[in-house]
């Protein structure tokens, strides 16, 4: 090789060794930076798979800190409670305008039903003028801590699909519900109690069951625990005869001992939920039946929420519901299955009115009075809404409606006192401000400082998310 050729070949390599180091996009600077954001990336790993319920920072300051979720599943009757229409009384009995059935399925009825009359009458309350239904004087009472959205709308007009959408966005089941993304992205401030847990207190269980609150593909830490309303507060939560505390206690060192080491050697998360899931089951033997025994409230308290032992399940649910919050306890969530009024409206009405009307209105009283109402966000609503059409020939039923309902929230960053959206004179269509569920879940994640375009959970190759590829946060709702 000549000397010319040498000094070409060293020139060519200092030109390579350059471009690597300065133009290339993985120059040192870059390797550096990626290795570091890398390492972030796997500490934010490590702490979901070895202490997956740790309290987490959101994207930005949150009004809210923790969910209580009223669920009236069986779809309440906008048309008897929020929306009040007067051209219903005044077209009682004629078929609706066919312009207004054009497209419309309904689940049960002949859409070309005649259009029923609200059955109770309305008045307005509180500085706000919110116009409310007789049946719930106690809320009257307290409207003007409550945001109204009378212009809720969803895809789903059966009530598994359409609980399953309200709760998981998404009709399919295996979804992660709301209470598990909120456990997902801020864990959980409850040392010995579940950062979510759910009551059923209505006729019957939920139409969409335990998917409502289930975590889907995240790990099954962030599903929603059931306590009862009666006996044990967690089934199997006492040892069995002949088992003591320090038997259990070496029991599940032992086990947690087996696991960390499989932990350690796969990353597998389902192995740290169990873990989890032990050792809060060990604290919860001590706090679960201090926290149920409602006994321990002043008198006054039990009769502002109408609760006590053998009384109404929601008021118990509902003052437990404040006690899990005060204690650490992320998302609250009540099923209350009784609304799906085919037939026996008014009855049907009457009755479920008087066993949550005072309990919810109690409620935001009892967190508003302990300084917690201001960063704890409240919602109450079904899954949808019910026709304006009747439903039997009795004229004492409504059929299920998707175009149009009403949800109320409060506290945690809600702006008070309003009420957001119009629907048509009927009830049927929104005509003002429509917000769908999605919306719904982008708000209530934004109230919980989450941007939800980026609350993401890689799953089959897909950065999967509450609200899919839709939702927009409803600013009217902001405080």
């Amino acid at each position: 090789m000549t000397t010319q050729e040498h000094f070409l070949n060293e020139h060519k390599r200092g030109l390579a060794r350059r471009w690597f180091l300065k133009d290339c996009g993985v120059g040192l600077g870059s390797i550096a930076l990626t290795s570091l954001l890398g390492e972030r990336k796997a500490q934010a790993a490590k702490q979901l798979s070895t202490e997956p319920l740790a309290p987490r920072q959101p994207h930005f300051a949150p009004k809210a800190k923790r969910v209580i979720f009223l669920f009236m599943a069986g779809a309440p009757s906008h048309l008897e409670l929020f929306d009040n229409k007067p051209a219903l009384t005044k077209y009682d009995g004629t078929l609706p305008p066919a312009e207004l059935l054009k497209g419309y399925r309904a689940a049960f009825i002949n859409p070309n039903s005649a259009l029923l009359g609200p059955k109770f009458k309305f008045a307005r309350h509180g500085q706000s003028g919110t116009e409310l239904s007789e049946l719930l004087p106690h809320l009257a009472s307290v409207c003007d801590d409550v945001c109204f959205v009378k212009s809720m709308a969803t895809d789903a007009f059966n009530h598994a699909p359409g609980q399953i959408l309200m709760n998981t966005g998404n009709m399919n089941f295996g979804r992660p519900s709301i209470g598990a993304w909120t456990l997902y992205g801020l864990g959980s401030e409850a040392n010995d109690l579940p950062g979510f847990v759910v009551f059923s207190t209505g006729l019957k269980g939920t139409s969409g069951g335990a998917g409502n609150w289930g975590s889907g593909f995240l790990p099954s830490t962030y599903q929603g625990v059931m306590f009862r309303t009666q006996g044990e507060p967690v089934l199997y939560l006492t040892n069995p005869p002949g088992v003591d505390t320090r038997l259990q206690r070496d029991s599940l060192d032992t086990l947690r001992s087996l696991n960390n080491q499989r932990l350690a050697a796969t990353g597998d998360p389902e192995i740290a939920a169990r873990i989890s899931s032990f050792e809060m089951a060990f604290r919860m033997q001590a706090s679960a039946p201090e926290l149920t025994d409602i006994s321990r409230e002043p008198q006054h308290i039990l009769d502002m929420y109408g609760a006590g032992p053998g009384k109404s399940a929601f008021a118990n649910s509902c003052l437990m519901a404040r006690r899990m919050v005060e204690r650490g306890v992320r998302f609250v969530q009540i099923f209350h299955e009784a609304w799906d009024h085919h037939g026996g409206l008014v009855g049907g009405l009457k009755t479920q009115c008087k066993q949550t009307d005072q309990p919810a209105a109690a409620l935001l009283r009892d967190l508003k009075s302990r300084g917690l109402l201001d960063d704890t966000l409240v919602i109450w609503g079904g899954e949808f809404g019910r026709t304006p059409m009747v439903q039997g020939g009795t004229n004492d039923g409504r059929d299920h409606h998707p175009n149009a309902f009403t949800m109320w929230l409060a506290g945690g960053g809600v702006k008070a006192g309003q009420s957001i959206g119009e629907t048509d004179e009927f009830g049927f269509n929104v005509t003002k401000d429509r917000v769908h569920v999605h919306d719904l879940h982008g708000t209530i994640l934004h109230l919980l400082g989450f941007d939800h375009t980026r609350l993401n959970y890689k799953f089959q190759g897909l950065d999967m998310r509450l609200t899919g590829v839709e939702g927009s946060v409803v600013e009217k709702l902001l405080a």
